[in-house]
């Protein structure tokens, strides 16, 4: 098991070298902090549900949407700052309309 570990480390080493990493700040964030597969499938699917409570949301009408991004930074990985999170998540283009909104929470600094 070293072996591969050693190997798949290098690999990346690689792969870091070929790809301009600085246009994927948010996969570069998961790399660094070790965020496991677990972690990780578990930040999409909080996402996905954060997502559809925006979009609901913005459909009746609401226009503060400070709670979701409460509960987002609630429930990350402690791994990951929300903040850093949230900005390489939008520059990736991840559920672009939420992280918008959040962003826009963040400057008028709800979090």
């Amino acid at each position: 098991m070293f072996q591969n570990d050693n190997l798949a480390t290098f690999q990346i080493q690689l792969l870091t070298k070929i790809i301009d990493i600085e246009k994927f700040p948010f996969t570069k964030l998961v790399i660094e902090k070790n965020v496991s597969p677990e972690e990780y499938d578990g930040l999409f699917h909080l996402l996905e549900v954060l997502n559809q409570e925006f979009m609901e949301q913005k459909e009746e009408g609401l226009l503060d949407y400070s709670s979701l991004l409460v509960k987002f930074a609630g429930l990350l990985t402690e791994k990951l700052a929300p903040a850093e999170t949230i900005y390489g998540l939008k520059k990736e283009g991840y559920f672009p309309e939420l992280m918008e909104e959040f962003t826009q929470l963040m400057e008028k600094d709800i979090l």
